[in-house]
C-alpha cells in the first residue's frame, strides 16, 4: 500500500500540475473546497497520523523525521498553497511511509494504540485497523481528486491497484511502474 500510495501521489500532482494555479485552487464544491485544498488535507492528514503512529511501543526510527514537523492545526491545514512545495513535501512523507512500512512486523499491528483525535476525543484502536483506514482514507481523498481533474479537463489515467500489481509468477518480485 506505500508503494501504490507513492505511485499514486506523483500520478496526481504531476496531473496537477499541468493545471494553472487559479485552477488548482478554485473552488470545485469538494469536500475540502478545491484540488489544493484536498491534496494539503492529505498532507495534514498523513502528518497527523504518522505523528500519532510515532507513540506506538516499536518507536520506528523511519518515523521520527515526522516528530520534527509542525503539527497541522487541524484536517483542513495548508502546508502550502504553491503546488511545487506541497509535491516536495508530500514526496518527502511517502519516502517517510515507505521506510516505516518496511519496518513494520506482524506483531506490531495488533498493538492497540491510544490517541486523541483533532478535537480531543480519546481512542483505543488496534493498529493494525488504524493503518488500514490510513491508506484507505488517502485512496478516498485521491478519487476526489480524480475527479476534481477530470473536471478541470485532466485525465489522471489509470489509478488501479492492480496496475500496480504485477505478475508475480511471470516477473519475479512486484515492483513500482516507472
Amino acid at each position: 500500500m506505500a508503494r501504490y500510495n507513492a505511485w499514486m501521489n506523483q500520478a496526481v500532482y504531476d496531473a496537477a500540475a499541468t493545471l494553472p494555479a487559479h485552477d488548482l485552487a478554485a473552488e470545485r464544491g469538494a469536500f475540502f473546497g478545491s484540488l489544493l485544498g484536498t491534496l494539503n488535507h492529505l498532507v495534514a492528514a498523513d502528518t497527523i497520523w504518522l505523528r500519532r503512529f510515532a507513540a506506538h511501543p516499536t518507536h520506528f526510527s523511519a518515523l521520527e523525521p515526522v516528530l520534527a514537523l509542525p503539527a497541522p492545526a487541524g484536517l483542513g491545514a495548508i502546508h502550502s498553497a504553491d503546488l511545487a512545495l506541497l509535491g516536495a513535501h508530500r514526496r518527502m512523507l511517502d519516502q517517510l511511509i515507505g521506510a516505516w512500512t518496511a519496518q513494520l512486523l506482524d506483531a506490531d499491528l495488533d498493538h492497540v494504540l491510544d490517541y486523541a483525535s483533532t478535537t480531543g476525543i480519546r481512542s483505543h484502536k488496534r493498529f493494525g485497523d488504524l493503518l488500514l483506514h490510513f491508506f484507505n482514507h488517502q485512496t478516498h481523498h485521491r478519487g476526489q481528486a480524480s475527479t476534481l481533474l477530470s473536471q478541470a479537463g485532466v485525465d489522471l489515467g489509470v489509478t488501479d491497484l492492480l496496475m500496480l500489481i504485477e505478475n508475480v509468477a511471470d516477473h519475479g518480485a512486484p515492483a513500482a511502474p516507472a
